[in-house]
């Protein structure tokens, strides 16, 4: 049965993502990676990661781009509505393998929201990493997400941030102007000691790996969000099915390794 939450808030990131304000009816436990199923009564379902902390369980956030009925429905909810969630499900981002390298963030558009909850994780215990670099673009600056809670991660000690848009009139934005993957080539990252983690849509994952993999990155040390298709989030149904993989139980986080494989992976 779904775990009843009530809506404290719902707030405009950009023209088309939201942010929703959970409080679940009991304690909400997640590792950070682990999606959930938010369920709107008598319209229906849909997967997404939270983007808030894993270690606040009595109230979560889930940060929702705008693509069908569903989500035009959440984008509607209001303060003190109810809605459900299932899960959570699948395996989260294995952080203890992160401790003591450098950790590079690379992530697109409505993509920075399960990274947001990663990096959220990784920042409470900064002090087990080398370093932290987030490489953050989106198509413009209108469209850049958590622009409100940038100005204070700019500030924390241990965190690198550099961020780019794909396109801007000039004088409009002064940080990089260009796809994200331009911004991997100002990450100072020492490679034999490093992990890289990506999140976005499939065509900015394809050629972010790419990029990694010319770069020197290796294909074990890539993790990849790979949220495709999910469903039931049992692996019972099979929409997900990737090569031998179900995505919602055997991912959604996938080292490039594990999959590189596999046919149509970006599709």
């Amino acid at each position: 049965m779904p775990i009843e939450c009530i809506v404290q808030d719902n707030i405009v990131e950009t023209s088309n993502i939201n942010t929703v304000f959970l409080k679940p009816k009991t304690d909400f436990h997640f590792r950070t990676g682990q999606f959930i199923e938010f369920t709107i009564p008598g319209v229906g379902e849909a997967p997404f990661t939270p983007s808030s902390s894993p270690l606040v369980t009595d109230k979560f956030e889930v940060t929702i781009m705008k693509v069908g009925r569903v989500t035009e429905r959440i984008h509607a909810l209001k303060k003190g509505d109810t809605i459900g969630i299932r899960g959570p499900f699948g395996k989260g981002y294995p952080i203890e393998k992160y401790y003591g390298k450098d950790v590079l963030i690379l992530g697109g558009g409505v993509g920075l929201a399960p990274l947001r909850s990663l990096l959220l994780k990784l920042l409470s215990e900064v002090e087990k990493f080398n370093k932290i670099v987030l490489c953050y673009g989106s198509r413009s600056p209108e469209d850049v997400v958590y622009k409100r809670l940038f100005p204070e991660w700019k500030n924390i000690k241990g965190l690198e941030i550099l961020r780019s848009v794909d396109r801007c009139p000039s004088g409009k934005w002064d940080e990089t102007v260009g796809l994200v993957t331009c911004l991997l080539d100002k990450c100072e990252i020492e490679l034999s000691n490093s992990v890289a983690i990506v999140c976005g849509p499939p065509i900015m994952m394809k050629f972010g790996t790419k990029k990694l993999l010319e770069l020197g990155h290796e294909p074990e040390n890539i993790y990849l969000s790979m949220e495709k298709n999910m469903s039931c989030g049992l692996g019972k149904c099979g929409h997900c099915q990737l090569g031998p993989y179900f995505v919602c139980k055997d991912g959604p986080v996938f080292t490039y390794e594990e999959i590189k494989n596999i046919e149509g992976i970006w599709d």
